[in-house]
């Protein structure tokens, strides 16, 4: 019984920090001139509704504003607290209201200090929105695209230096997702798949906090997808030395390329240098945050840099070595076209081009090529009658 009350405890002390964690904090009123205006009597109104959490109060307050006095000098102030209002409301509705309001304040007022908050705002809408690396990550490519906004198009803002670490954190979520892909699919054995995810992810971000294991990872598939690929293994193995020199896998990258026979790199001073500095100051997660982080909707981004340059472009999919190459000097266009065939009775007398065309009496059988990687394994007997198949075409 004793037990069940310390239960108990723990919890209503748990719900009080959580209420304490997440009080509302209070709208701050930028105009702070005393003064009878009626405009300024109806933002003042509308401040202390927003205050007390009564939104559509606030808002038909301040349309009454914006629609009364058009030449007011509130007229700014009062379009950003009606998105502040949608933001603080919350939830799905609200905050796809407030991201609208915020994109049309920016539209109208491009040159004001608040058009970089209105920014902001946009981004958090999204990072509020992000779940789990696990699930879909629609929210976190849509605040990647937005932090990135305010970083092109307002530069020198105070809000710029927090913009840069929010794309940190979001950009770890990301590639956290795309890792997963790729470790699921270098476990299954799809190689070709799984260099693919990988290969694309750790060069779109290479400040992910585990992309020395990618790499690993990412080697270990280019040197089981046959000869031909030994320099790319050896290039994803170099990376670790040289990039990620305190990863505890740089040694056996070192070992790897020495049995490869390739050269070692030297570690890169300025690589060294983020990396110890990432180390010594990481977030060091709480001791009830594993506990906690099963009910936990949004993501970890405790393991995101601090340094560094985060990634200013979008991550774009890539050809996997599995697809072949158009032939050389082949016109290739996206374009689908459909016809109905006039000759029908062509389809049934003429052979498929795809088939074994016939030969030029004399000519020489060429071996087939080396087949590109699959990702699906062949078996044993399946080998058997490739090999079969291999001495008949050389024995010709």
């Amino acid at each position: 019984m004793l037990g069940w009350r310390n239960i108990l405890v723990l919890a209503l002390l748990a719900g009080l920090l959580t209420s304490c964690g997440f009080r509302r904090k209070k709208y701050e009123n930028p105009i702070s001139k005393d003064t009878q205006q009626p405009d300024k009597v109806l933002y003042d109104r509308a401040v202390q509704d927003i205050e007390r959490s009564r939104f559509e109060v606030a808002r038909i307050t301040l349309n009454t504003l914006i629609n009364t006095y058009d030449t007011s000098e509130f007229m700014a102030k009062a379009k950003l607290a009606i998105a502040d209002s949608w933001f603080r409301e919350g939830g799905s509705h609200g905050l796809a209201q407030a991201e609208a309001e915020y994109k049309d304040f920016i539209l109208f007022y491009p040159t004001l200090e608040e058009a970089a908050e209105a920014q902001e705002k946009v981004c958090m809408i999204h990072v509020k929105q992000m779940e789990k690396t696990d699930r879909d990550v629609k929210h976190a490519v849509r605040a990647e695209d937005e932090c990135r906004q305010l970083l092109v198009q307002f530069p020198n803002s105070k809000f710029a230096p927090r913009a840069q670490q929010l794309l940190r954190e979001i950009q770890e979520v990301i590639a956290d997702s795309e890792f997963r892909v790729g470790a699921f699919y270098h476990t299954k054995g799809s190689n070709p798949a799984a260099a693919n995810r990988l290969q694309s992810m750790v060069d779109q971000y290479p400040l992910y906090s585990q992309a020395d294991d990618a790499l690993w990872r990412l080697g270990d598939a280019y040197s089981k997808m046959g000869p031909r690929f030994r320099d790319s293994s050896g290039a994803a193995y170099a990376r670790i030395v040289k990039e990620y020199p305190l990863s505890p896998l740089a040694d056996q990258a070192r070992k790897q390329l020495v049995s490869m026979e390739l050269a070692v790199p030297e570690a890169d001073p300025v690589a060294y240098a983020r990396m110890k500095y990432e180390i010594e100051n990481r977030t060091k997660p709480g001791t009830m945050s594993h506990m906690w982080g099963v009910f936990r909707k949004s993501p970890d981004v405790s393991a995101a840099a601090k340094s560094g340059q985060p990634a200013m472009t979008s991550l774009r999919p890539t050809i996997p070595v599995s697809v072949p190459p158009p032939p050389t000097g082949a016109a290739v266009s996206a374009d689908v076209t459909v016809s109905t065939v006039g000759d029908t009775s062509a389809l049934d007398t003429q052979p498929d081009a795809r088939l074994n065309p016939p030969k030029p009496d004399g000519a020489k059988v060429e071996a087939p090529p080396e087949p590109l990687p699959a990702n699906r394994q062949l078996t044993p007997k399946q080998k058997k009658q490739i090999e079969k198949q291999s001495k008949k075409i050389n024995q010709k």
